[in-house]
């Protein structure tokens, strides 16, 4: 991705207006969406399909070797995180999510995930700093907000 386009929309995150901060959030998405072209594009949406249907052994399984043939995208690594978490596998999509963040350490939804993961197994020390993380990313976050107060009245 372009180094100058990423920075701009960084900033934007940061930016007083919701619509250009909602303008950002997707773009970004579609960005780390598309990140392997037409190809992994597809293999997202058909896991998406399969997971929508209730076929979660067969997304996992797409998705596993989406990762396995273009193991840098991101994407493909937070997509089966997302289907981790939904199976209530939080230690696996730990996993996918960490290493989401090492391929790309502005992946405020990854970052979020973390941070999901640890208050799903009762981690709320390890949670914050997740959600703290995200919400540097997206400072107008309400909902990373939230979820830092609910870690730290959990942890008093």
């Amino acid at each position: 991705m372009d180094n100058r386009s990423i920075e701009r929309l960084l900033e934007d995150l940061k930016h007083a207006d919701p619509e250009v901060r909602n303008r950002a959030t997707q773009e970004l998405w579609r960005r780390w969406f598309e990140q392997k072209g037409v190809a992994g594009l597809e293999q997202i949406r058909q896991a998406q399909m399969l997971l929508e249907t209730g076929e979660k052994l067969k997304a996992e399984a797409v998705l596993t070797q989406l990762i396995q043939d273009l193991p840098d995208f991101a994407e493909a690594w937070n997509r089966r995180a997302v289907l981790y978490y939904v199976q209530g596998k939080y230690r696996k999509s730990l996993a996918d999510c960490q290493q989401v963040v090492q391929l790309d350490p502005i992946h405020f939804g990854a970052l979020h995930g973390i941070g999901l993961c640890h208050v799903a197994l009762g981690e709320y020390r390890e949670a914050i700093p997740a959600f703290r993380r995200a919400l540097e990313i997206q400072p107008y976050s309400i909902e990373n907000q939230r979820l830092i107060l609910e870690c730290s009245a959990k942890l008093s």
